[in-house]
């Protein structure tokens, strides 16, 4: 019997294990694993829950996995007395060991090694605001697998690396938003030659995301009553409902259906407008706390999407301001003494609100997910570099494909496009 089958989530029919799409509807597909029980291995990294997810070998070298632990101090500021934290990012001192400092790694592994075991040749196409861009390029750099990041101009911060080798990681900047990014990336993922990594459709980038719960309730033993995350485009809330399914399967760690708790950095906020029927007006990104939570285009109505693991859990979205961000970040770091990026401050804030209008009691059990962290603490022992831009493009320009298209085929010494 194969380890996993991908089913599409609304008419059932099994599809080919790396379809992206059902060809009846529009439905996320998602898999179905073989083992209904998981345990927990002591291979490296995210590979510990290679049971669930969708690959058959690992890369060896690099992965990290997300770090569960019982919060004391920031726990105490809210009155909680069953929060647990799951920590994706660097510190040591707490065995987590993710060197990008983002849980966009736990996405990056399991989607690379899925197209090293079906030989795929092709260049691979990101387009990131910024944190899936360097853990694509961490991965690459370690596999040496050819890699095209598509970026917004004003990301390129983000896109830094401790890795010697880049030498298989292109990168062009678009001047222009993620949307935009996000665009121009799939008019060059359907040339020759070329391979989109899927986005939200792709089974190995949610079932990675999903070892975040996984590893929550392993930790505890059960179940939570809440979990909360700060989201884009709602990818990482599906992964944590299709995860929690799996684990009711299990049988082991009760049978409560944690409730999903998912936060937006207003103004732009298209969860949040979606959910709430409320429409936002406002400069976005530039507006933001953190512009990697801006999605235009997230997968909301799709079957299988957003909507249904909100319907499903009895869920809520957040829309959460600057100044609650800014606060609630402060608050986490000054009380677990670890530095985080900006987006978990909004999903600290949604906790900190769901405390002060009644939505959780004091003794229910919580997950929160710090969905990147510990950059300051990784510093102290490794010496950061950012990424060279091969090419910089307007996406008005009307050349603007047939430019990243030669430049590519110069980077990587293809012959001419």
């Amino acid at each position: 019997m194969s380890k996993y089958v991908v089913k599409c989530t609304k008419c059932g029919d099994v599809q080919e294990p790396y379809a992206l799409h059902c060809p009846n509807d529009d439905s996320l597909l998602r898999t179905e694993y073989s083992k209904k029980q998981i345990e927990p291995t002591d291979m490296p990294g995210i590979w510990r829950y290679i049971d669930w997810l969708p690959v058959n070998g690992i890369i060896e070298e690099g992965s990290g996995r997300p770090v569960t632990y019982k919060s004391e101090g920031f726990a105490k500021e809210l009155g909680l007395q069953e929060l647990y934290i799951t920590f994706n990012g660097y510190w040591p001192e707490k065995g987590a060991f993710i060197r990008t400092c983002s849980f966009k790694d736990l996405e990056s592994f399991p989607t690379m090694q899925r197209l090293i075991e079906r030989n795929e040749e092709r260049i691979l196409v990101v387009a990131s605001a910024g944190n899936t861009a360097r853990a694509f390029a961490h991965v690459a750099s370690i596999t040496g697998r050819k890699l095209l990041l598509i970026v917004p101009e004003k990301s390129m911060h983000r896109l830094w690396t401790i890795n010697d080798d880049t030498s298989s990681i292109c990168t062009v900047t678009v001047k222009g938003d993620y949307y935009q990014a996000i665009a121009m990336a799939e008019k060059i993922a359907a040339k020759d030659g070329f391979v989109s990594e899927g986005g939200a459709r792709n089974v190995a980038r949610r079932d990675g995301m999903a070892t975040v719960m996984l590893d929550a309730v392993l930790t505890t033993g059960s179940l939570p009553h809440h979990y909360f995350q700060a989201v884009g485009s709602g990818t990482g809330g599906i992964s944590a409902w299709e995860a929690s399914m799996r684990l009711l399967e299990d049988g082991r760690f009760g049978n409560n259906m944690p409730r999903l708790h998912l936060a937006q950095n207003m103004p732009c906020a298209p969860l949040y407008s979606l959910w709430t029927g409320t429409e936002l007006t406002g400069h976005c990104p530039e507006e933001m706390h953190d512009d990697v939570l801006y999605n235009r285009k997230p997968p909301y109505s799709a079957p299988g999407g957003v909507k249904d693991a909100l319907d499903d859990t009895n869920g809520l979205i957040y829309g959460i301001t600057n100044k609650e961000a800014e606060d609630a970040q402060k608050l986490f770091e000054e009380t677990e003494g670890i530095d985080i990026l900006p987006a978990p401050g909004v999903a600290c804030a949604a906790l900190i609100k769901a405390v002060e209008t009644g939505e959780i009691n004091t003794g229910d059990s919580i997950v929160l997910n710090i969905t990147g962290g510990g950059q300051k603490r990784l510093e102290e022992d490794f010496t950061t570099k950012k990424l060279d831009v091969t090419l910089t493009v307007s996406p008005n320009d009307p050349d603007s494909e047939k430019k990243i298209l030669e430049k590519v085929s110069e980077f990587f010494n293809l012959g001419v496009y």
